[in-house]
């Protein structure tokens, strides 16, 4: 069951990039972002209602700074996956995430176990061997790479920062992320004066996407308060592999072989963070 639930995790986070990056190619990435987080916070208050909670003043107002930062890492992610290949963006990103918990808890005073510094090491040369090829490529290229970097810390610094809601706090911390998401994302778009209004194919496309972002954090939350989190996070943390997998399959993205090797080495790294 607790496998059958990282998966899930693990498909929902890949499947909801893949689709966030493939709309931001036909429309406004704020837009896009609008949308799926307009239908993520319905999911939120709903997973908040369901589920019962006793949050501090504490708990909710990290909950909304890690909800700001995730909707900056999602812009960041969803406009590199729509410039550059899928296949490399998503895997990036997913590794600088990994990393950013590990590094906090080295600063903190943690002793990570050998197998996560294992995961570091994969993670780091797995970066290097998927930006190898991609570094010789165009300027927008160059820019997702750029954008994928930028989306992980900014992922990896939210999961820092819901890590230190209290169990007891239910899902509260993630619907004030919602809300701080939101409300950033509606700045942005009056700041730009730009619009919400996508075609329809668009618009069920980003709000799929913004179900499945929601979704998979529910779920994954689920599995932690259930005390499963050592068997679902290193399935759940393999998301990237979905991202590259719709990606190959309807894309039809190329691929070099040293970068190939990069993105399995990558996928080893992720598992072992978790696991570690």
């Amino acid at each position: 069951m607790a496998v059958f639930v990282g998966v899930l995790v693990a498909a929902c986070f890949g499947s909801g990039d893949f689709l966030g990056g493939l709309v931001s190619r036909r429309a406004s990435t704020v837009a896009v972002l609008g949308i799926a987080q307009l239908v993520a916070i319905v999911g939120a208050v709903v997973a908040a209602l369901l589920f019962a909670g006793s949050p501090t003043g504490r708990d909710l107002w990290f909950g909304a700074a890690a909800g700001a930062l995730n909707v900056v890492g999602l812009g960041a992610l969803y406009q590199g996956l729509s410039l550059g290949r899928m296949g490399i963006v998503a895997p990036i990103t997913a590794v600088v995430a990994a990393c950013i918990p590990v590094g906090w808890g080295l600063l903190t005073g943690e002793e990570p176990s050998t197998l996560a510094l294992a995961g570091v090491a994969c993670a780091i040369v797995a970066g290097g061997l998927i930006a190898h090829e991609h570094d010789r490529e165009s300027g927008n290229a160059l820019q997702a790479l750029g954008l994928a970097v930028g989306a992980g810390l900014f992922f990896g610094s939210s999961f820092v920062l819901y890590a230190e809601t209290a169990d007891g706090s239910g899902f509260w911390p993630v619907l004030t992320g919602r809300a701080a998401a939101v409300a950033l994302v509606v700045v942005v778009l009056l700041a730009t004066r730009t619009g919400v209004l996508l075609a329809q194919r668009e618009l069920r496309i980003a709000a799929a996407a913004g179900i499945l972002d929601v979704a998979a954090t529910v779920l994954l939350l689920v599995a932690v308060r259930e005390g499963l989190s050592s068997i679902v996070a290193p399935v759940a943390a393999l998301g990237p592999a979905f991202t590259v997998g719709w990606a190959w399959g309807l894309l039809h993205e190329p691929m070099a072989r040293l970068q190939l090797v990069g993105l399995v080495l990558a996928l080893v790294g992720l598992s072992f963070i978790a696991l570690g």
